[in-house]
This record gives structure tokens, C-alpha cells and sequence, in this order.
């Protein structure tokens, strides 16, 4: 819940986006109702204000939201016993937020109701949010200058600080904000989502190393283990004392 709070500001602009795009009422609800996707839903209502091809938009809206393919590729062991209308459901309702809630249980505690409860709080919040924003982007100017786009930032910060908690999402982390900075800096096209591939490739190629490194040093440690202790005492021969 606190996090559905927080995104309240994100779903204000992303509905003042959407009329400020020219998008009827009608139409920049369904936007927030069906795309469901904060940060896809403000390039689109871009792309569409500056009347681009809407094969261009529609690429553009599958690359940004490619994360939740690997969202739910992670989530497959939680859901792959459900039936299939909670696997469409739960599908459905999946983002950043749901994800970072339930996505760290284990899987013989995930609690299918309690992921909807949650999908479902953050999909409600988010449409009454976007109807906000609609309202007053329909009336009112200038929202966009009160800087209410901080909550972008904010929210994703509140769900990426908790989950550093091992070297390679570190060095995931670290390689994602520094890439992107530095091609920001030197006007490089696409540069978030060059630094999002290379920080996600950086992230796989240390979990690799660091299980490689664990495994052998199990293998070294393991003959030390299985050696015998030799107690110094001479060997027993049977019959000896007879």
C-alpha cells in the first residue's frame, strides 16, 4: 500500500499526459485501464502528441516494457501451478511494484491472494490517479511544472535500495547509473535502455563468476574433508593377542 500511494503523483501526470496529448477523457482513462504501465504510458502519449507512426509506438512501448517478461520469467516457479485464468490475472496485474513485494518470496510462500491484493490495490490506485489527472489536465496548465515527475524516480529508488543485498545486483546498480549518466552526458540515442541491457549483462556475468568461485572452493575444500584422521597409533593385527 505505501508504495500504491506513492505512485499517486506518477498516475496524476501520466493521466495529464495523456489529455495534454489530445486524447479524449474516454480515451486517456482506457490508456491507464488497459496499458496499465506508468512509464510506457508517458512515452506513448508522447509519441502520439508528436504524431508518430504508430508502428514506432507500439516498438517503443514493447522495448520499455520488456522488463516484465524477465519479471515473469522470475516469477514462473510461483505461478507455473496456478490455473490458467490466475496465471493471465496475475499476468496482467504484474509490475515494478508488484514484483519487488512479492517476487523476493519464496516460492512455497507466495500466497496467490495476497499477490492479487496487491496487483489489484496498485491498478485501482493507479486509474483514480490517472482520473486526477485527467480532470485537471482537461482544466487546468503547467502541471507538469510543479515537479510532480519526482515520484518516478522516488518509486523506483524505494524499490531498487531494499533489493542491494548481494554483488552482483550491486554491480548491476552501479553499472546501470554510471553507463547511463556518461552517455546521457555525451548525447547518446537510447541511452537508458543501452545502459539497462549492459547493466542487466554486467549483473549476469558477476552471478556467474561468484558461483563459479563458490563451487570451487567447495570442490577444494571437499578432499581435505574426506581425508582421514591418523591418530598416530599403530594398526591393530588381527590375531595378535590370542
Amino acid at each position: 500500500m505505501p508504495l500504491s500511494i506513492a505512485v499517486i503523483p506518477w498516475g496524476v501526470i501520466a493521466g495529464s499526459y495523456a489529455v495534454d496529448a489530445g486524447l479524449n477523457i474516454i480515451q486517456a482513462q482506457m490508456m491507464s485501464a488497459v496499458l496499465f504501465a506508468g512509464s510506457a504510458q508517458l512515452v506513448a502519449a508522447e509519441m502520439f502528441k508528436n504524431q508518430t507512426a504508430m508502428i514506432a509506438m507500439l516498438l517503443a512501448v514493447l522495448i520499455i516494457t520488456t522488463r516484465h517478461f524477465l519479471y515473469s520469467l522470475a516469477m514462473r516457479d510461483r505461478l507455473s501451478r496456478l490455473p490458467t485464468r490466475w496465471r493471465l490475472l496475475l499476468g496482467f496485474l504484474l509490475t515494478d511494484e508488484l514484483f519487488s513485494v512479492c517476487g523476493s518470496q519464496k516460492p512455497e510462500a507466495f500466497d496467490r491472494w495476497y499477490a492479487f491484493g496487491v496487483g489489484a490495490s496498485f491498478y485501482l490506485v493507479w486509474n483514480l490517479a490517472s482520473s486526477v489527472g485527467i480532470f485537471l489536465g482537461s482544466r487546468f496548465t503547467g502541471l507538469d511544472q510543479l515537479g510532480l515527475d519526482f515520484a518516478v524516480a522516488a518509486t523506483f529508488i524505494a524499490i531498487v535500495v531494499p533489493s542491494i543485498k548481494s554483488s552482483p545486483i550491486v554491480a548491476c546498480v552501479l553499472t546501470a547509473l554510471v553507463l547511463s549518466m556518461l552517455l546521457h552526458w555525451f548525447g547518446v540515442p537510447s541511452a537508458l535502455l543501452i545502459s539497462a541491457l549492459v547493466a542487466m549483462l554486467v549483473g549476469y556475468l558477476t552471478e556467474t563468476l561468484q558461483t563459479r568461485l563458490q563451487h570451487k572452493q567447495q570442490a577444494s575444500a571437499e578432499p581435505a574433508e574426506s581425508q582421514p584422521i591418523s591418530t598416530g597409533s599403530k594398526p591393530i593385527i588381527e590375531g595378535a593377542e590370542q
